[in-house]
C-alpha cells in the first residue's frame, strides 16, 4: 500500500515506512518529529524541474512527463524497485512538503509505485 502525506502532518504507526521524496528538507520540521525512515533524493525532481514547475496547475501535465523522464536513471530505478518491494509487503508513505499534494512529485511517485506493486 502506498500513501502520500505532508511532512507537516504528524507521523503515525499506520504510515509504515516513511520516505521523504523532496530534494530539500521541509522548513521548520525537526528530523525527530518527521520520523523519516529514508530520504530518497534520487527520486526527487531536479532543481531545474522543480523551479520551472513551481506547482503551477497549468504545467502539471508537462511536469509529469518531464519528471517521469528524470526517473529513468539507474539510481532512481533502484530506489523505485525498493519502494515497490516494500509496498508489496506493507505500508509505504511518501512524505512531501508541498501545499499542493495532488499535483506534487509524491502524487506521480504514488501512481508509479502502486501500479508496479499490484
Amino acid at each position: 500500500m502506498v500513501a502520500t502525506k505532508r511532512a507537516y502532518e504528524p507521523a503515525v504507526e499506520a504510515d509504515g515506512y516513511r520516505v521523504l521524496v523532496d530534494r530539500l528538507w521541509p522548513r521548520g520540521v525537526s528530523k525527530n518529529a518527521a520520523r523519516i525512515d529514508a530520504w530518497e533524493k534520487e527520486i526527487a525532481p531536479s532543481k531545474e524541474l522543480r523551479e520551472w514547475y513551481g506547482h503551477e496547475p497549468a504545467k502539471w501535465p508537462e511536469f509529469q512527463k518531464r519528471y517521469r523522464k528524470e526517473l529513468k536513471t539507474a539510481a532512481a530505478s533502484e530506489v523505485l524497485d525498493d519502494l515497490v518491494h516494500r509496498a508489496q509487503r506493507g505500508a509505504v508513505t511518501l512524505v512531501y512538503a508541498s501545499h499542493a499534494g495532488e499535483i506534487s512529485n509524491a502524487a506521480v511517485l504514488a501512481k508509479i509505485i502502486s501500479r508496479r506493486a499490484s
